[in-house]
């Protein structure tokens, strides 16, 4: 069984789980909820703000963000270059803070992508469709 197979939503197929690849740790203690994924295009993701997750101002602290972008990112790049990929960059800028008890959902598009390199942009929204950050990032394809 996919470890992603917990966090999937009913338009979540069985071939997109096997496309994007089995979910790893991060993702699984992030409590990734998969809402939809275009192949090839763009996979979106929601994560719950958890109380962990807040820094001192009371809202999501900006690394836990960055590491849900990653975790979709992730996926997505396995996905269109059917291979193992890790992260080259990413760059994040926020917009507005977010707080417990809301979701961040992240939607990654992927924007070109060649023979070695995935280059992707995300955005991070709350429930209210609110811009809460954005990000872009190249993932470069690698065998083992």
């Amino acid at each position: 069984m996919n470890a992603y197979e917990g966090s999937k939503n009913a338009n979540i197929d069985e071939k997109t789980m096997s496309d994007i690849g089995t979910a790893p740790a991060c993702f699984l203690s992030m409590q990734g909820r998969m809402i939809e994924y275009v192949p090839g295009k763009s996979l979106t993701v929601g994560f719950p703000v958890l109380e962990s997750y807040l820094n001192p101002a009371g809202s999501m602290q900006g690394g836990y963000i960055t590491a849900a972008f990653d975790n979709v990112f992730g996926p997505l790049s396995h996905a269109v270059m059917k291979s193992l990929t890790t992260t080259l960059y990413i760059h994040t800028s926020y917009h507005r803070p977010i707080f417990a008890g809301d979701e961040l959902i992240v939607k990654a598009s992927v924007i070109t992508s060649g023979r070695t390199v995935t280059h992707m942009y995300a955005e991070a929204r709350n429930r209210e469709n609110k811009l809460i950050a954005s990000a872009n990032t190249d993932y470069i394809h690698f065998n083992k």
